[in-house]
């Protein structure tokens, strides 16, 4: 059976398992094992790095786990259970669950493998900091549900955290961690996980949401400093004049931007104040979300029309670096593709996207290696290979640009105390065949 994720990238299952319960999986999985399958979890495939999407062997659909029951401060969420419904739940009860990837048609269960993110991350931080607990059934047909604080009962190596505010690229291993977080962004890799109680808060009171137009990059991106620090501000995004095409409007640049509270002093030198958007209703916003996500589904369209797999960068630098790893972007992407590139995303975490459009199989084979050329470039200042996606199966290589051969044989090392055999999403994180 053929399946593919967002990006396009495709792949295939000799078989597809349904599970309805947590001790079917195990049984899958203690037969995964004894047979030598290698075995995938499936979530929404909304993924754009290849974790979800298997290369052979079995896949297990996640698509029953969707117990929803929310309670005051926290929410019991199955694995298969869609962002924009726990979202929903939440907010109907008066509470808020922070994390926003961009695609709300996410699984929980994938936006815990990755650790996802999205733009509110600029106040609330990614995933991680909002999993409390989590089931996971285990290859050897264990079912465990592990707590926040329940620290890991065997020896790590404190990996290199490099200073950014996302990071989602291989095991976050440090001595003393607990399993929630040993489980929280290890991509399939460690256990499938059927459950988790997720932190809610209260819903923030008041809220103005803006998109403001430039008439050029410089000017939003100074417009970025002046207004990083200023009080309420939950969300800080950037679509630069390429992006500004794609979507047909007429301006050379736009910020988005969420403040909680009360009303800010914004100073607008530069702005096209007059033709920008701001909205304080619920469903202004969710307009304003759709318009950035357009961006990228335009782009994925665009690439699958022409039957390329798209190349998306997902790469975080100290705040301090932003605009050098801007203009990095800029030069290596026109120097390459002229104007067949965008740039956007998350510019309050110094986290931009970007992603190009090739028109011929010899422009898509050099847009990866000038992805990977950026990688070294952010991992050079300092930043990360994978903020939020992933690195999945399409990005594994990169592992090796953040990290060393010594690094990733204890993450390794790790993974082999759960799955000896390292069939459970075999590809993900570690190259295949590399040791």
């Amino acid at each position: 059976m053929n399946i593919s994720d967002a990006s396009g990238f495709s792949g295939h299952a000799d078989q597809i398992f349904a599970p309805r319960h947590e001790e079917e999986i195990a049984a899958i999985l203690t037969r995964a094992s004894s047979e030598g399958v290698p075995v995938t979890v499936m979530g929404a495939l909304t993924g754009l790095a290849g974790g979800g999407v298997p290369q052979g062997g079995w896949g297990i659909s996640m698509s029953h786990f969707k117990r929803l029951d929310v309670l005051a401060g926290h929410a019991r969420v199955g694995a298969g259970v869609l962002l924009r419904d726990v979202q929903a739940a939440a907010a109907a009860s008066g509470q808020f669950y922070p994390p926003d990837p961009t695609e709300n048609m996410s699984s929980i269960g994938g936006n815990i493998a990755a650790n996802s993110s999205g733009s509110r991350s600029f106040k609330y931080g990614a995933t991680r900091r909002y999993v409390e607990a989590l089931r996971v059934v285990h290859m050897d047909g264990r079912i465990v549900e592990y707590r926040r604080g329940q620290a890991v009962d065997f020896d790590v190596p404190q990996m290199p955290i490099p200073r950014v505010t996302k990071l989602s690229a291989g095991y976050r291993l440090a001595p003393g961690m607990d399993y929630v977080d040993l489980f929280v962004g290890s991509e399939g890799t460690l256990g499938v996980v059927t459950e988790a109680e997720l932190k809610l808060i209260p819903a923030p009171g008041e809220i103005l949401a803006g998109v403001v137009f430039f008439r050029s990059n410089e000017a939003a991106l100074d417009a970025v400093e002046r207004w990083r620090p200023t009080p309420g501000l939950r969300m800080l995004e950037y679509l630069d004049s390429n992006s500004m095409k794609m979507v047909d409007l007429p301006f050379g640049s736009a910020v988005m931007l969420e403040f909680e509270g009360a009303e800010p002093e914004l100073d607008m030198v530069g702005a096209l104040e007059s033709d920008s958007w701001f909205a304080t209703s619920a469903g202004e916003r969710e307009r304003f979300r759709q318009f950035r996500h357009g961006l990228p589904e335009r782009v994925n369209a665009r690439n699958r029309q022409a039957g390329f797999v798209n190349i998306a960068t997902d790469f975080a630098v100290p705040l301090e670096k932003n605009r050098q790893m801007i203009d990095r972007y800029r030069a290596l992407w026109t120097r390459e593709f002229g104007e067949k590139f965008v740039l956007f995303g998350h510019i309050g975490d110094a986290h931009v996207h970007t992603e190009t459009f090739p028109d011929t199989p010899e422009e898509a084979e050099r847009a990866k290696d000038v992805a990977t050329e950026l990688a070294r470039e952010a991992v050079a200042l300092g930043g990360a290979v994978g903020a939020e996606h992933g690195i999945g199966k399409r990005k594994a290589h990169y592992l090796e640009i953040q990290y060393t051969p010594a690094q990733i044989h204890a993450m390794r090392a790790v993974r082999r105390r759960f799955d000896p055999q390292e069939l459970l999403g075999r590809g993900n994180l570690f190259a295949w065949g590399k040791h």
